[in-house]
């Protein structure tokens, strides 16, 4: 999980994701995309407002306020089924929007950084019930406009919504996630160490043998590498920026000694790197008890770890000889995993999907540990075609997935 190489891209890089994504998939609640460009609308008259005909994409379109003044005015047509709210900023700042559930406050759709006078669409399904329009506007507090009530619905059932998340309940998971890498320095320390004693007697089979084992503790770690600062450049960076490449000062960590064990440099000339790679790992152990995760962003890590896996994992952009990328893989779904279970008992009243992310995260698991053969990994540039495209294809499915529980435990503003 380190930032690429420069050129060496093996394929097309999947990009990032960061904080709330905008689109999510069909468990997650759901900001829709622009409406395409030609249509054509016919409006009902009346200020610009209510429910318009959108011949293109066959939905019901209505116009609603977002603001200070008049938040959810326009929704004077309220009827059941799939439809699209045009939610338009009459402030004079940016602000987000929420239809919510006016009984529970549970949140059926957003739209967050909506300029001053501009219009965005808001594609929900509704059923039988009550709903409002929550309008934040930056630098001013919150406004709920009016209860809109459906009836008659005919048996339509509402789309997926869910009670948003507060900093206060993410802190209880947070604090038990960061005494789980507590335990993993302590591991880390112990095995970096092994692989250091091996170069310092100059025995570099024992060293090539201990080098994955201790590299795969610290990929188990991935949530938590935004709290490292500049540990992780010294433990785990790559030639990324480097003007040198690999013959540059500034690489360091697990695959500078990587490089050296699988390209034939000596015992003596690793023992430098070797050394670094230790103190860096035995000062990340040292501190780690005074360091404070933001509870804020768990769940987003839970979906980058195994983001940026696909980007630069499974397209061998961080192999400097070792061939383990499949290896680094199986390591970021076990953090996955383990961060999932601490986050697990606010999501299971919350997220629809997380049954399918349970099945996809055994499918994954089951997909690379194939290519392990007692501790000897298939390199990637050994994987048939449909191997290939079978690894790709259940670990994007998975991330896909795994967006939902970024959205769901991001903080929202209730006020």
């Amino acid at each position: 999980m380190s930032p690429p190489e420069p050129g060496a891209v093996t394929a097309a890089p999947v990009p990032l994701l960061r904080r709330r994504p905008v689109l999510l998939t069909a468990a997650v609640l759901v900001v829709a995309a622009a409406v395409t460009a030609g249509v054509v609308v016919t409006r009902d008259p009346g200020e610009g407002r209510g429910v318009r005909s959108v011949a293109s994409d066959g939905l019901r379109h209505t116009t609603v306020d977002v603001g200070t003044s008049g938040c959810g005015h326009g929704w004077t047509h309220a009827a059941a089924g799939r439809q699209v709210f045009d939610l338009r900023n009459t402030s004079a700042t940016a602000a987000e929007a929420y239809l919510t559930d006016a009984r529970t406050g549970a949140v059926y759709g957003e739209v967050e950084g909506l300029g001053p006078g501009t219009t965005r669409p808001l594609q929900v399904t509704l059923g039988d019930g009550s709903y409002a329009f929550k309008c934040l506007p930056d630098d001013a507090d919150a406004v709920t406009g009016p209860t809109v009530r459906i009836t008659g619905g005919g048996g339509v059932k509402s789309g997926p919504a869910a009670m948003p998340v507060t900093q206060q309940e993410l802190i209880p998971p947070t604090l038990a996630y960061q005494k789980w890498i507590q335990a993993r320095t302590v591991e880390l320390a112990r095995r970096t160490d092994v692989l250091r004693a091996a170069v310092d007697r100059g025995d570099l089979a024992a060293a090539r043998a201990a080098w994955l084992p201790a590299h795969l503790v610290y990929e188990r770690m991935g949530a938590a590498y935004g709290t490292f600062g500049d540990a992780d450049g010294e433990i785990n960076g790559t030639t990324a920026g480097l003007p040198d490449g690999v013959r540059d000062p500034g690489f360091a960590g697990f695959h500078r000694v990587e490089y050296g064990l699988w390209h034939g440099e000596s015992a003596s000339g690793l023992r430098g790197p070797a050394d670094r790679l230790a103190e860096a790992v035995h000062a990340l152990r040292d501190s780690w008890p005074d360091q404070r995760m933001d509870p804020a962003d768990v769940g987003l890590r839970a979906h980058e770890i195994l983001e940026n896996t696909v980007q630069f994992e499974l397209t061998g952009r961080t192999d400097y000889g070792s061939g383990t990328n499949l290896a680094t893989a199986r390591a970021n779904l076990d953090g996955t995993r383990a961060l999932l279970g601490y986050l697990r008992p606010l999501l299971k009243t919350r997220a629809a999907g997380l049954t399918g992310i349970d099945t996809w995260t055994d499918r994954a698991q089951h997909t690379l540990d194939a290519f392990d053969h007692g501790g000897h990994w298939t390199p990637l540039a050994r994987l048939t075609r449909s191997q290939r495209e079978k690894v790709d294809a259940d670990l994007s499915e998975l991330v896909e997935r795994l967006a939902e529980v970024a959205a769901l435990t991001d903080v929202r503003r209730t006020a």
